[in-house]
Parts: C-alpha cells; sequence; structure tokens
C-alpha cells in the first residue's frame, strides 16, 4: 500500500461516496485522508461512514486519516414570502430582525451580531458574493443598505461581511454537537471553519484537549491578518479558498494561498489547499488545463496535501477525480524542478535553535550526501516526524509509531509513510525494526543506508535528539 508520492490528497465523502466499495475504490485510487463535512448529512450518516472507515484500515492494514470538518458560524438571510426577489441596482433594501417572510424591500437577518457590528459604509456579500450591499444606516436591529451589485436572491442565502471581525466565536451550538460525536467516533482531525481570531483555536483546544488535532481552516480576511499568531496555535491548516475569495477580491487568493503555504513550511505545520481544485471533474471525467496547472501550483509551492470537495462527495466521477490529482502530484514530483523550488523555498535555520532541528537539519543533509534510501523516524507524539517533514528531505519518511492514534494523524503530512508498529526498549532495537520496516515495504534494498531519527529516552513526546545511520 506505499504511495509513490510525498503530497497527500484528501477526499470528501457525500451521497456519490457513501458505498463502503466506493469508499475502497477511492481508497486505492490514492485517498490519505477522509473528510467528514459536518455540513451536510446526518449523524447517522457520518458515523456508518466513519465505521467503514475503519474496517478498510483494519483490512488493508495501512493506517487512514479522519477529519471532521465543523460548519461554523454560517450567517444566513431568512426566506421571501412570494420565491426569490430580483434585486436591482441603487435601489434600498433593508435587512433587520423580523421574522415574517421576505419581500423585494426587505428580508429578516437572524444574526444580531451582524447589526452590532456595522457601520455605516460597511458591505455585505450575499450568495457567495453574487450580490453586493453597501449599508447607508444601521442600528442594533436592522441595516438600510443600498444594492451595489444585484442580482436574484432566495431563500437562505449566505451572508459575508468582508473586513469586519463578527463578535461570535467559532463554534455554534450545532458545532458543539457536531464535535462531541466526532471525538466519540475517534476523529484523527477537526477542522474549525470561520476562524477569524487566535482566541477561536484557543476556545476550541480547551473542548478537545488531545483527543484529535486541529485544522484552522484560514477562509477569513481578519484570520489573515493575524496569520502567525493563527498558524503558531494550529496543528495544521487549511487553505479555504472558497469563501476567502468570497471576501477578499479575487487577484488576491493567489498571493495569500503562497503565503499561508510559506507560514506554515516554516513553523512545520501541515497545510492543506482546498477548494475548486477539479471543479470541472463535477460533472466531467477530465479537468480543465487550468485546474491541473492548479494542483500542480500547490505541489510546486511544498503544501503537504491538496482536497477534494464536491468532486468526491457529490460529483459523478469520484474516483476518477481521485486518479487524476494522485497523476498530477506524480507527474509534477518527478520534475526535477520541483525539488529545485522546495529546496529554494526551505526556511534557513538561525543559532539558537532546539536540538531537534539540529537533528533534523544534519538528517537532511546526510541523506543528501548518501543518497540514503529512506529516513526513518520513531516517534510517539509525532513529533519527530513533522520535524523531518518539514525539511522537505529528498528520501521518503517512514513514520515507526506505537500509538495508533499519532500513525493517523501523520498520514496528512507530506512525504511521511506512517507505520504502527511493536514500541522499542532500545537504540539497537530500533535500528533493527526501522531496517526490517523499510524493506518490508520495498524503500530500501540490501545493503542501502538509511537514516534514522528518534528520541530518547523511547516514550517522551518531543525529545528528538538521536540521529543514527545503518545499512539496511
Amino acid at each position: 500500500m506505499r504511495r509513490t508520492r510525498n503530497a497527500k490528497i484528501v477526499a470528501t465523502l457525500g451521497p456519490a461516496s457513501s458505498d463502503p466499495a466506493v469508499i475502497r475504490q477511492l481508497f486505492l485510487a490514492g485517498v490519505d485522508v477522509f473528510r467528514l463535512n459536518f455540513s451536510h448529512g446526518s449523524h447517522a450518516d457520518h458515523r456508518e461512514r466513519f465505521q467503514t472507515l475503519r474496517a478498510l484500515e483494519l483490512e488493508t492494514g495501512r493506517p487512514i486519516g479522519i477529519l471532521a470538518d465543523l460548519q461554523g458560524p454560517k450567517l444566513r438571510v431568512g426566506t421571501f414570502a412570494d420565491g426569490p426577489v430580483t434585486l436591482v441596482q441603487e435601489q434600498a433594501f433593508r435587512l433587520d430582525l423580523d421574522p415574517l417572510p421576505g419581500t423585494a424591500e426587505r428580508v429578516c437577518l437572524p444574526h444580531p451580531e451582524i447589526f452590532l457590528a456595522l457601520v455605516p459604509g460597511a458591505e455585505l456579500l450575499l450568495d457567495d458574493g453574487k450580490l453586493r450591499l453597501v449599508v447607508e444606516r444601521c442600528g442594533a436591529d436592522f441595516a438600510q443598505t443600498r444594492v451595489a451589485v444585484g442580482g436574484k436572491l432566495s431563500d437562505r442565502k449566505g451572508v459575508n461581511v468582508p473586513g469586519v471581525v463578527l463578535p461570535i466565536t467559532a463554534l455554534t451550538g450545532k458545532d458543539r454537537r457536531d464535535l462531541a460525536l466526532a471525538l466519540d467516533l475517534g476523529a484523527d482531525w477537526i477542522a474549525l471553519s470561520f476562524v477569524q481570531r487566535p482566541e477561536d483555536v484557543t476556545e476550541a483546544r480547551a473542548l478537545i484537549g488531545d483527543r484529535a488535532a486541529i485544522v484552522v481552516k484560514l477562509e477569513k480576511p481578519p484570520a489573515v491578518e493575524r496569520l502567525d499568531e493563527i498558524v503558531a496555535l494550529a496543528d495544521a491548516v487549511m487553505v479555504a479558498r472558497g469563501d476567502l475569495g468570497v471576501e477578499l477580491p479575487a487577484e488576491r487568493v493567489p498571493a495569500i494561498q503562497k503565503r499561508i503555504v510559506r507560514a506554515c513550511r516554516k513553523l512545520g505545520k501541515p497545510v492543506i489547499v482546498a477548494t475548486q481544485m477539479l471543479e470541472s471533474m463535477i460533472d466531467s471525467p477530465v479537468p480543465t488545463r487550468a485546474e491541473a496547472s492548479d494542483v500542480a501550483t500547490a505541489i510546486y509551492d511544498g503544501a503537504d496535501a491538496v482536497m477534494l470537495s464536491a468532486e468526491s462527495a457529490s460529483g459523478r466521477h469520484p474516483v476518477l477525480a481521485v486518479r487524476m490529482m494522485n497523476r498530477i502530484i506524480e507527474e509534477v514530483e518527478a520534475d526535477p524542478a520541483c525539488r529545485q523550488l522546495i529546496d529554494a523555498s526551505h526556511s534557513a535555520l538561525r543559532p539558537g535553535g532546539d536540538v531537534a532541528e539540529a537533528v533534523c537539519c544534519a538528517m537532511r543533509r546526510a541523506v543528501t550526501l548518501l543518497q540514503a534510501a529512506a529516513i526513518v523516524c520513531y516517534t510517539s507524539s509525532g513529533h519527530t516526524s513533522l520535524r523531518a517533514a518539514r525539511e522537505r528531505p529528498e528520501s521518503p519518511i517512514l513514520s515507526l509509531t506505537p500509538r495508533l492514534a499519532t500513525a493517523r494523524r501523520l498520514v496528512l503530512v507530506w512525504g511521511v509513510h506512517s507505520v504502527h508498529t511493536d514500541d522499542v526498549a532500545d537504540v539497537d532495537q530500533m535500528t533493527d525494526r526501522a531496517c526490517e520496516v523499510a524493506r518490508r515495504d520495498h524503500f530500501a534494498k540490501a545493503g542501502q543506508f538509511i537514516v534514522a531519527v528518534a528520541g530518547t529516552p523511547f516514550g517522551s513526546p518531543g525529545t528528538t535528539n538521536l540521529l543514527r545511520i545503518a545499512t539496511t
């Protein structure tokens, strides 16, 4: 079950990919982490998919990562009395808390926290930015606006408030119920939607503890403004370009994507590039050339993973989409320019770093000099493998851990082949185990070098302090 690429694939499960046979095909086609989108589906749906994935993991003997994506505070308008209305440019339109069905002149916006944050001149974006309103007057329970960009507006369409930090938590009541289920099931990663500030991550961490790792979805401009603080608190980051592209001009999103990837690479945090990567494959069996280039760009930049959303959840060709993404990644990683770009983007270490940085820096150099067949990280918490992956070494990383939860989480990380194995007692036993697994999983042949990295004493998290070179 060895993958022949470094970057990973995250795929969303949904109506088109709920059957166990389809899920198995997706895994065999290349999916490393499966996303359960709690914006859709019932708890029973997610429980069934979760059980299917764990059965597949047992069958294949390869750890499978599961990411539970919480909906977050999705803001929506109310309903309309007589169906969709058409808003005309320059007309007046009122938003208020009145629950009565709307008309062409007004509609309910059942979110008082929005009115508290609005000021004259602020903009409101409706239906993924297709309609744009400008606030002229506002109060604690209303906003009188002028239509800047008109169009059709129907029931329950989304509302975005760009440039405004709203006084709301990133975890709604629904999110807390969904989170409880995800943690009870044993999800490996929890994705937080619509994070605005570092405090949103801190709040989630207090609820989650160490039961799962946290993926922060960056899709709000205020979060991008505090990027370094948020990345430091997160376990991983998702560049959620859908809502980010609604609240920011489309031309700014590529540069922000690269900025986020660089920030994550610098701190050694896994980063996922997501949304509309192979969008046309929802209906078409092949992507556009622009979509193929979009996936390739994320790989050239050194992203840990790329993600499929509707392509695998509700599209007509979920397995073909995964196969296509797998082929694009393999093709890009075979390009010598990819290695050159990744090496050029490597963050230089400065004096004053810790022991783990020194060990992994030496590891990267040793791998290059010896042309080692593989790097073997023996880890309990996953810290050693994460530090090794931050270096983006030329050889694959075999991550050995006695903790199944750690093995599952590390599936997301660039270059890591995650293996759940027995515990070891000393360095010699670790070296023997490393050589055994490297040969068994066809990473190394007899007589080749491997570079082993670990922390002693074994079982103590965050103690990466050992580098050993062995011959298989």
